[in-house]
């Protein structure tokens, strides 16, 4: 590992054969036949601090050694005060369907793209930075972030990873004293707010997104086929490549929007299993590398309710807790609108065209009969049976003969019985969604009778409540004795799936408020020690009160798209 930043270069970025915006000056424009525009981050004017950084991908993707986070190199790096010969700043073009409306040029508005770097283990991550300044995609706006934004950001995509879903990360986070001005909630309100930036990570960027935006218009239909064949060649596996000729044939487009199809299906299965609303799934908040992009007003649902809603800008709860499995489908569709003026080959007519587009909607009724069926058996796994293994097989990459396995259920649109009836007993009670999991999994099942529980189970003794609390017991037991799991197994699986530990809204509010107020980051950085190991009990992690139920105060924490 390197232990000093001057040493640490990036790799040669083929992003830089993509189309690029002729136009060098940095002013906000519409931009055509172009994916990436040339720009330089704005650097900040105040003393940097470092909030914190994430040693795990300090030292596990970047290669570095921990203790160059303490050098005034790599603050002024992730601040983009100090730009690296090797670096490639970009500015990314895309659209995007905002709340169901095409809302035209979006892009990069305050993210700058520093290039690629390809790890010792051969790994590719975009290095991105966020908040940064301005770019000819900010729409009017400053570029800047906040504080309290990018803390969020830092913390739960960090948390995400260790929770085990497929996850953008970030490096580090540093704040300013630079002022910047936001209406928090869009009430004409205004407030001064500190900058911040956040360096983050992931194997691409692009998005559904940055197809549509050069799909919407004929003349760019070229660049679109660029775009999509670079996304072909580097995001699909060799064998996929070999196996479909040549390298602009449609069924390369195929491959591809399958892929994307249950790559985001199952991160969504993911997310629902974690209890993790993303709360803004606009088309260019969805990525084509699969994994969780763009945390804005996030939450984990605590008192379960389908209908739960982090994002106080979404009135309509288009984006609520059960909404978001809509939403994707709804975004998927719009991906293979994107992709339908390439999804037939120069010699193809129009029969054959035809063939293309219904194969790719094919392609996505068969990914969301499958998310289905996954999503069945990741909640089995919650309660410890012996079919949540088949999810497990398929977030490793499960056989093809599994998933057709998987096809055959007979109710696949349905939720299995018992789970179902938990999930419902637990909406009418109001119980807490990761505490009744964990401590159901954490409890011999014969302690759990009502008059027995003791205060620490909270979680269980509000779902007690429920007149069907016995009977879900007994039916419990019955299934668990039919079908040959021991308590101790049930236990251990159920430790290992359900965590003791997510990010609750009230958990980032103190860490933040500690860090506007006070310069005080021990609490952010408490927090990123605790959501690193969120299933295993921890001493500091119960002090704090991050296994109890939340405290009143947190009821009034409001999120929104303001960042």
């Amino acid at each position: 590992m390197l232990m000093n930043m001057n040493q640490w270069k990036f790799s040669v970025s083929k992003l830089l054969q993509l189309p690029l915006d002729p136009i060098l000056e940095n002013y906000v424009r519409l931009v055509k036949n172009a994916i990436f525009s040339i720009v330089l981050p704005t650097p900040l004017e105040t003393e940097i601090k470092l909030i914190a950084a994430s040693q795990d991908v300090i030292k596990n993707i970047l290669d570095l050694d921990p203790s160059v986070t303490e050098s005034k190199e790599f603050i002024e790096f992730v601040a983009g005060n100090k730009i690296l010969e090797s670096c490639a700043p970009l500015a990314h073009r895309y659209g995007g369907h905002q709340f169901g409306v095409w809302a035209g040029q979006l892009g990069d508005g305050r993210a700058h793209l520093l290039g690629e770097y390809v790890n010792r283990k051969g790994e590719r991550w975009e290095l991105q930075l966020k908040g940064s300044g301005k770019s000819p995609y900010s729409r009017g706006a400053d570029g800047r972030a906040v504080i309290r934004s990018s803390i969020r950001e830092f913390l739960c995509a960090e948390a995400m990873h260790f929770l085990g879903v497929p996850t953008s990360r970030v490096a580090a986070v540093v704040c300013s004293q630079d002022p910047v001005i936001r209406d928090r909630f869009y009430d004409g309100n205004p407030q001064t707010e500190r900058a911040a930036v956040v360096l983050r990570l992931a194997p691409t960027w692009f998005r559904f997104g940055s197809l549509e935006i050069l799909a919407k218009n004929y003349d760019e239909w070229e660049t679109l086929k660029i775009l999509a064949k670079y996304l072909t060649q580097t995001l699909l596996p060799k064998e996929v490549l070999q196996s479909c000729q040549p390298k602009d044939s449609p069924k390369l487009l195929l491959a591809l929007i399958e892929q994307v199809a249950e790559g985001t299906w199952k991160l969504a299965v993911h997310w629902e299993a974690v209890g993790f609303v993303h709360g803004v799934l606009n088309t260019d908040n969805l990525s084509l590398g699969c994994v969780t992009i763009d945390y804005g007003p996030f939450g984990f649902v605590e008192a379960y309710n389908p209908h739960f809603i982090p994002n106080t800008s979404d009135s309509n709860g288009r984006y609520s807790l059960k909404g978001q499995w809509h939403a994707i489908d709804w975004d998927l569709q719009r991906l293979v609108n994107a992709l339908t003026p390439l999804l037939c080959s120069d010699e193809s007519d129009s029969e054959g065209e035809d063939d293309f587009s219904d194969e790719a909607r094919q392609i996505l009724e068969v990914s969301s009969q499958k998310a289905l069926i996954w999503k069945k058996y990741a909640f089995c796994g919650k309660l410890g049976l012996p079919s949540g293994k088949k999810w497990i097989d398929v977030t490793k990459g499960g056989s093809t003969n599994m998933e057709e396995e998987l096809l055959e259920d007979d109710d696949a649109s349905s939720q299995d019985e018992l789970v179902e009836t938990l999930l419902n007993m637990m909406e009418e009670t109001q119980s807490d969604f990761t505490m009744t999991f964990r401590q159901l999994g954490e409890e011999d099942l014969n302690n759990l009778y009502p008059e027995k529980l003791p205060d620490h189970l909270w979680a269980l003794k509000k779902l007690s409540e429920h007149r069907n609390y016995q009977s879900f017991l007994d039916a419990y037991r019955e299934r668990l004795m039919s079908e040959g799991v021991t308590e101790e197994e049930r236990k251990k699986t159920m430790q290992e799936v359900n965590p003791c530990y997510v990010l609750r809204n009230w958990m980032a509010e103190e860490a933040i408020k500690m860090a506007e107020t006070e310069d005080d980051f021990s609490k952010v950085r408490l927090l990123l020690d605790v959501l690193s190991n969120p299933y295993e009990r921890q001493k500091v992690a119960e002090e704090a009160g991050y296994s109890s139920p939340s405290p009143v105060w947190a009821s009034c924490i409001r999120v929104s798209c303001s960042s």
